[in-house]
């Protein structure tokens, strides 16, 4: 993982004098900075740049630079008419900083994934468990249908629905935001605010995409009509219904390339809130959103889009000489500005984005934008 990381620390250390020309410098930027434990390279780039996502477009390295691959804590970078440079290596080892906080993303990486509600419909299911229980744990056996002739040994991840994600109704109503699959299904806990309401909402919208989250790892013991698996790790009791997926071994790419979008999709919207497996609801920087838009609309990871609270509608009751709300003219007013998000994972049509900074809370149907 890091050795993807390390050359992308090269990216923040690049010649910023020419770049400083076109008035992309903070204002109040530090000639000298010493990094610490925690920081990040886009939180770094930010106390330089106005635009800290566009950092990767101008690598210029500075061949002044000692070892330009890694920034350690404790290291001194200094900003001079020559650019930016290492003015003093840490004499601590250390690991090199990321580009975002990896607690705060990792979650999303491994534990979930976004199919079609009929791909789902089609995975291999648990049809009973060992000695008829109701609930198997850690070294019982699941006996599964519709598994493929697969070899003994081979392992696959039991996985159970979150959510199913919808569009909005014209209504704009709650109920098509990061919907509970069915107040009969037996759901896994997700990271979403809507698992604490549950009140049972369906959503009426176009569904764009069913949410899982993976429960458990079981091992080919014998292949058949059902097939014979043991369950070798689970995060929660396994059921029969739960369903199975291949096991996702591809290491995680922790490296992202901060970078705006050649063109913002219509209609762009924040989908889901996060809050965290703890229960606790959070919407500000370092907070993970789901958005309505995924690799089908030419997004990516490391696409940085700026946020939008949409303006309210009001009653103008000046121009309207009235007292009444219902009776005078009605305005909207501009969308506000709210901060930057950073996609991290994509599917077809949802993705995952970290909010990387904010002057205001992150509300749901927030619309996203191309950064100005």
């Amino acid at each position: 993982m890091f050795k993807k990381l390390l050359a992308l620390s090269a990216g923040l250390l690049i010649t910023l004098g020419a770049y400083a020309a076109g008035a992309q410098l903070r204002a109040d930027h530090p000639h000298t900075y010493v990094v610490k434990k925690g920081d990040t390279l886009w939180g770094i780039a930010a106390r330089f740049l106005q635009k800290p996502w566009l950092w990767p477009e101008i690598w210029d390295v500075n061949q002044q630079v000692y070892n330009p691959h890694r920034i350690y804590p404790g290291d001194v970078l200094d900003l001079d008419v020559n650019g930016l440079h290492i003015a003093r290596r840490a004499t601590v080892e250390a690991n090199p900083i990321p580009t975002v906080p990896l607690s705060a993303i990792e979650p999303f990486l491994k534990d979930l994934r976004i199919v079609t509600a009929a791909q789902l419909q089609q995975t291999p299911y648990v049809v009973a468990v060992e000695e008829n229980e109701p609930r198997a744990t850690e070294g019982m056996n699941l006996y599964v249908r519709d598994l493929p002739a697969a070899a003994v040994g081979q392992r696959f991840a039991v996985v159970r629905p979150t959510h199913v994600y919808r569009e909005f109704n014209d209504n704009g109503s709650m109920d098509d935001v990061a919907h509970l699959v069915s107040d009969n299904v037996d759901l896994a806990p997700g990271p979403w605010q809507e698992d604490f309401r549950n009140d049972g909402h369906w959503g009426r919208g176009r569904e764009i995409g069913t949410e899982v989250r993976v429960i458990g790892t079981a091992q080919v013991l014998k292949n058949g009509d059902p097939a014979t698996l043991l369950l070798t790790n689970a995060s929660m009791e396994i059921r029969a219904g739960d369903r199975l997926m291949p096991v996702d071994d591809t290491p995680y790419d922790f490296t992202y390339y901060p970078h705006a979008p050649k063109q913002a999709p219509a209609g762009a919207y924040i989908m889901a809130l996060s809050n965290g497996y703890d229960g606790i609801s959070v919407q500000g920087p370092m907070d993970v959103v789901a958005m309505n838009i995924g690799s089908a609309d030419g997004v990516d990871n490391g696409t940085t889009f700026a946020i939008y609270q949409p303006g309210d509608t009001v009653t103008d009751l000046v121009k309207g000489n009235t007292t009444r709300r219902e009776f005078g003219p009605k305005v909207t007013l501009p969308s506000e500005f709210v901060g930057h998000v950073m996609v991290f994972r994509t599917f077809e049509h949802v993705s995952y984005g970290l909010v990387m900074d904010g002057i205001r809370p992150v509300r749901v149907r927030d619309t996203i934008q191309a950064p100005q």
